[in-house]
């Protein structure tokens, strides 16, 4: 890994989005704490409140008045999970980020593997989980969209989780994405294709339960779709030319049957078929066209992507950061 440069003022930034974890806040940071120890390595843990649980920025603001490594940041409103990601690196100063969620499904003790396969050709290191101690529902719904996202995005690596380490050099450049919805590994995945993946534990969540129902993956599935990819787009093409050539080959049958003497009357109810059909497919474009202009609008109205109301840390002017050999 080498010496940290001297741009940086710690070897490691631990970004934390908080939502729906709280509750694990206090034993996320004795553990992290006991694994830099172990690493010798200076750390800062910045905590972004983006406004989940009510108690979750007094808990933020008391580890960051107890511990100068810790910084805390509420976010104004709710911006989403990889917005609050974006917010935490851009404040990080490590010369390595890592990224990982609130709730000690990702263990800090993992961080070292990380570090050890990452190196200068190798910017950016997944870590990954053989077995998934979520709901059967939730693992079945990941591996489907993980399959979608890899067909829409042939280039990203299939192996992503929010358990990330990321090199400042490479973090700085995702700041340049002026994108009002953010999706982090999609951007990672324009960025480099230099990924490593490391084996992980995956661990039990013991504090609160998961925020993510079926209906928020889906809507976040369905936003990284119509945000970052043009398959939508094609598939919608696809299909109108498809049912544009069905409906020319129906035509053709008609026409035929009526100089044959087959088809004396069409009929209504073909009739009233083939116009739904062809509105209903007609409506599902005029729909999906609608959501890229939604995306687009945004674009234009130069919305940010996360405002920042208050910062909490032991030092208000620079914040600390944690020695572990103090």
């Amino acid at each position: 890994m080498g010496n940290m440069s001297s741009r940086h003022s710690a070897d490691i930034s631990v970004v934390v989005p908080v939502y729906g974890g709280a509750d694990a806040l206090v034993e996320l940071h004795a553990r992290l704490d006991a694994a830099m120890r172990q690493l010798e390595k200076r750390y800062e843990l910045i905590l972004v409140d983006d406004r989940g649980q009510n108690n979750a920025w007094p808990t933020i603001e008391s580890l960051s008045r107890s511990y100068p490594e810790v910084i805390g940041i509420r976010l104004s409103r709710n911006f989403g999970q990889h917005a609050a990601t974006l917010c935490g690196i851009g404040k990080a100063r490590g010369e390595w980020i890592v990224t990982m969620d609130d709730d000690l499904e990702h263990p800090p003790e993992a961080i070292g593997d990380l570090l050890a396969a990452a190196d200068g050709d190798h910017p950016l290191v997944y870590g990954v989980f053989s077995k998934r101690t979520h709901a059967s529902y939730r693992n079945i719904t990941s591996e489907l969209m993980r399959s979608c996202l890899k067909r829409a995005f042939p280039d990203m690596n299939e192996d992503y989780t929010s358990f990330r380490l990321i090199h400042a050099r490479l973090a700085e450049q995702l700041a340049r994405f002026d994108l009002n919805r953010p999706y982090v590994d999609g951007m990672l995945s324009w960025l480099t294709s230099s990924v490593r993946t490391v084996a992980v534990t995956h661990g039990v969540r013991e504090h609160g339960e998961s925020t993510y129902t079926l209906r928020k993956l889906l809507s976040h599935a369905t936003n990284i779709m119509v945000t970052y990819s043009h398959l939508p787009l094609r598939l919608v093409t696809f299909g109108g030319a498809l049912l544009s050539g069905l409906s020319f080959l129906y035509l053709l049958y008609v026409i035929y049957g009526r100089l044959t003497g087959q088809i004396t009357d069409p009929g209504y109810a073909s009739l009233m078929s083939v116009v739904l059909l062809a509105c209903g497919i007609q409506l599902l474009i005029l729909g999906t066209i609608g959501e890229y202009l939604g995306r687009l609008m945004g674009a234009v109205y130069r919305r940010p992507v996360y405002a920042v109301e208050r910062i909490s840390c032991n030092d208000e002017s620079t914040g600390a950061l944690h020695s572990a050999d103090r």
